[in-house]
This record gives C-alpha cells, sequence and structure tokens, in this order.
C-alpha cells in the first residue's frame, strides 16, 4: 500500500456516509432516466447502489420532476443527491427527500436574474440547513459565472472557475453554512488537475468531489479520469469522485467499478502518472448519459461519431457531443467540431460558430464534412 497524506479536510455527512477528515473516498454516480419515470429511476438508483455507489444524484429541473423525486425516495435507501438545474427554488420542494444538494453558481442567473447571487445562496443554505443537507458548489467549465469570465482572458478558463468557487465558499462560511462541497470539472484532465490543485492550495479544509466533466465512452472515458485522479489523488487532493462515462443506463455501473478501481490502484501504487495525455491526436469529448438527455438517441449517436471519425485518429482535432441543452451549448463553445443534442435535432458547432441544427439520421455526413474542411485548413 501507498502511504497518501489526505489533504486535512473538515468532514461532510451525506446521509449515512461521511466525506473529508480522512474517511474513504467516497464513489458515486448520477441517474440517466427521465427522473418523472419512478420505476425506471428507482431501477437504476438500486443498479447503482449494487454496484457500491456511495450517492446517487438526481436531475430535478421543473415542479413534475420534483413531485416524482418524493416517490422516488419512498422506494430507495440510497443516499441520493439532487443536481439542482436552472430553477433554484425548487430546493424547498426535494430538500426533505434528499441528503444533499448541488447547484452550479453559473446556473443562478437564469432566474430572478435581478437578485443578487448571495441572496440566492443565502436561501439554499437555509433550505439544506433545515432538511439536514449537505451541499455541492458545482463549477463546471462550460458553465461559469459570466461575470468571472469577463475579468479573466478568454484563454484562461481555469481563473474564473477558481475565483467563483472561492468566493461562494467564503460568502457560505461568512453565513455560517459549513456542511458543503465543491468540484470543480472540465473535459480536459490536465485543466482538471490544475484547477483542484490551485483550489486545495487555498482552501485545503474543503472537501473535493473530482471528476472530468464528459469523459466520454470506455475506455478512453476512463483512462481521462485515471489521468487527473492519480495525480490528484495521489497528492491527497479528493474526498469523493465521479466517473462521466457515456453509457446507457443498464451500463451505469461501470462508472462505480472504475471510479472504485482507479482509487484501488492508486492506493497499491498501479499508477501510470505522469501521464502525457496525448492531445497530438483526436480526442471526443461526450457527457454521460442523465436524465437531463432529451433523446436517447444521443449514446448511440456518440458511439457512431466515434467509429466514424476513426480516420482522423491522427489528427490533433477535438469533437465534442453533448446530450442536453443545460450544458451543451456552453461546452462545445472550446471544441474544434460540437454537436449538441436536442429532443429531434443535433447542433452542429465550429467553435463558437453554430453550423445549423440537422435531424439524428442527418448529422453524421454533416460532421464528416466538417471534419474533412477542418482537416484540410490545418493540412
Amino acid at each position: 500500500m501507498v502511504e497518501i497524506t489526505r489533504n486535512p479536510t473538515r468532514a461532510v455527512k451525506i446521509g449515512t456516509i461521511s466525506i473529508g477528515a480522512n474517511n474513504p473516498i467516497a464513489v458515486q454516480s448520477m441517474t440517466a432516466t427521465k427522473t418523472t419515470d419512478v420505476s425506471a429511476t428507482v431501477a437504476l438508483v438500486q443498479l447503482m447502489q449494487d454496484a457500491g455507489a456511495d450517492v446517487v444524484r438526481i436531475a430535478v429541473d421543473s415542479k413534475k420532476d420534483a413531485a416524482a423525486l418524493a416517490e422516488i425516495r419512498k422506494q430507495t435507501t440510497a443516499n441520493l443527491s439532487v443536481d439542482l438545474q436552472e430553477n433554484y427554488r425548487l430546493a424547498e420542494i426535494v430538500a426533505p427527500h434528499v441528503d444533499k444538494i448541488r447547484y452550479n453558481p453559473g446556473h443562478l442567473y437564469h432566474h430572478e436574474t435581478a437578485k443578487p447571487w448571495q441572496e440566492k445562496v443565502r436561501y439554499l443554505a437555509g433550505i439544506a440547513a433545515d432538511h439536514d443537507c449537505a451541499m455541492r458548489v458545482g463549477v463546471n467549465c462550460g458553465s461559469v459565472d459570466p461575470a468571472k469570465k469577463e475579468k479573466f482572458d478568454a484563454e484562461d478558463s481555469i481563473s474564473p472557475m477558481l475565483e467563483s468557487a472561492l468566493e461562494h465558499c467564503d460568502f457560505l462560511d461568512s453565513i455560517d453554512f459549513t456542511r458543503y462541497c465543491v468540484s470543480l470539472k472540465d473535459s480536459d484532465p490536465a485543466k482538471v488537475v490544475e484547477a483542484n490543485t490551485r483550489f486545495a492550495g487555498a482552501r485545503p479544509d474543503i472537501p473535493l468531489h473530482l471528476g472530468v466533466t464528459e469523459a466520454g465512452m470506455p475506455p478512453d472515458g476512463v483512462i481521462k479520469t485515471r489521468i487527473a485522479f492519480e495525480q490528484l489523488i495521489g497528492r491527497g487532493i479528493g474526498d469523493t469522485v465521479r466517473v462521466s462515462l457515456t453509457v446507457p443506463n443498464n451500463r451505469k455501473g461501470e462508472e462505480i467499478d472504475a471510479g472504485r478501481g482507479i482509487i484501488n490502484d492508486i492506493y497499491a501504487g498501479r499508477v501510470r502518472s505522469v501521464v502525457d495525455f496525448n492531445l497530438n491526436s483526436l480526442n471526443i469529448i461526450s457527457c454521460p448519459s442523465c436524465s437531463r438527455v432529451e433523446n436517447e438517441a444521443f449514446v448511440e449517436l456518440a458511439e457512431k461519431v466515434r467509429e466514424m471519425t476513426q480516420y482522423a485518429k491522427e489528427h490533433a482535432i477535438t469533437i465534442a457531443v453533448m446530450g442536453c441543452r443545460v450544458n451543451g451549448p456552453g461546452e462545445t463553445d472550446d471544441a474544434d467540431l460540437g454537436l449538441w443534442c436536442g429532443p429531434k435535432v443535433v447542433n452542429l458547432k465550429k467553435g463558437t460558430e453554430a453550423l445549423g441544427a440537422f435531424g439524428y439520421d442527418e448529422i453524421l455526413p454533416k460532421l464528416k464534412s466538417e471534419l474533412d474542411r477542418l482537416i484540410a485548413t490545418k493540412a
């Protein structure tokens, strides 16, 4: 066994477990069913719990989702986290039925835009305290607080995330709410390492939730995640993890297996760091299928994109395949070519430029045409 000195974080209780303070690193995942489909969601929660998930996250974006969550809670003993999307006010409806509330600072601007974010966070913290819930401040590269992005160079994607996270932590501490953890996620493992290392240096007391967002399909998605986890957990950084893989619902247990396997390998000394992730080759990023996905054909499309683009594997090009409107538009901006999927059409982008919306049966030839044009330009 490798001796790893963990960061001296405080303990944060989430249902029947605690993270931080040298507790075992918890492994979690997120449901991919429609939350309103109670039976399917309960079955997926059970699948993840059977696979060893310590926490299972469920997205809630409407009052119908919130009502379904109340019924889901009755049918499972799992530690549940709710992923608040754009409507932070749903917290008061769902808090009685979950053990943790996750909010994204960058999404607090979508409702009640004139209201200061501090007032919204004070409300969330009050709800969490009243209902014995932990919280996660979940900062994501594709949906950063716009006020923070304006302060930094467009090429610097880490500093806005870091400043947003630290600002929210300072505010939560100032109102005496300390039962929270933080996540700083990106699809680039190197950026995940840098962001979390910098945060841990500034606030070693706060537990960190680690993840590489849109890691993609196995085995590439597991490899990308391993790169980040080895270098962070190996330095004592990280208290709970999620491996985000683009897989069908019946394979979501693979996220738990991958997370446990990576942690066990790190502690056994079976590591591959320092790893140079070969960015001089084709890089496909795709988000994990979750309940925000509006068309389940997204998962099959991601597989088809990977198969179709193999001829370009020697080219340093990034293609992003995103499954929803919440993070898809923003998180495709940094890719050379991006697809974000709606209920009936797939939106094609070249960097930040929108190229049009096409049917699921039309998109692959359109993507190939743009990819060929991009390869020719780079050549």
